[in-house]
């Protein structure tokens, strides 16, 4: 078994990237293979896997949450981590914040930098960020 990190983790696509502990390329990983349930895999998450080779490079497989020494997960689901700003959790690469919380932070951003934009402008940008930042495992959902 080999232990790592999750880079990214696109839920839409069912696809993402592993950086192995070890260093060296980052591995596929596809939702087919992992023996979790994909709601506990975004960015961060502590994982072991086997690596094996694909069709197109390194492709892991049997992928499970990893063990600390007490035998609970390194990084707990979503539903448990709790995701309090500020955290102080050195294992998370950032906050990651409810879809509303996103929203109305983007939505402040835009207000305070672009005063000209018109509400149907602010819409559409704060979508396609919203969209990008759940792609990015930034926001819950």
């Amino acid at each position: 078994m080999v232990s790592g990190r999750v880079v990214r983790f696109d839920s839409t696509r069912g696809y993402g990237f592993i950086a192995p502990d070890h260093g060296g390329e980052d591995v596929f990983l596809h939702v087919n293979d992992m023996l979790i349930p994909e709601s506990y895999v975004h960015a961060g998450t502590a994982v072991e896997f086997e690596i094996e080779d694909g069709d197109r490079g390194l492709k892991a497989s049997s992928v499970r949450l990893a063990e600390g020494a007490d035998g609970k997960p390194l990084t707990p689901p979503r539903s448990a981590a709790g995701h309090a700003s500020g955290s102080t959790d050195d294992d998370t690469l950032c906050d990651v914040l409810s879809a509303a919380a996103y929203t109305k932070e983007v939505t402040e951003i835009l207000l305070d930098s672009a005063p000209s934009l018109t509400g149907t402008q602010i819409l559409q940008v704060r979508g396609a960020l919203l969209q990008f930042a759940k792609n990015h495992g930034w926001t819950e959902g």
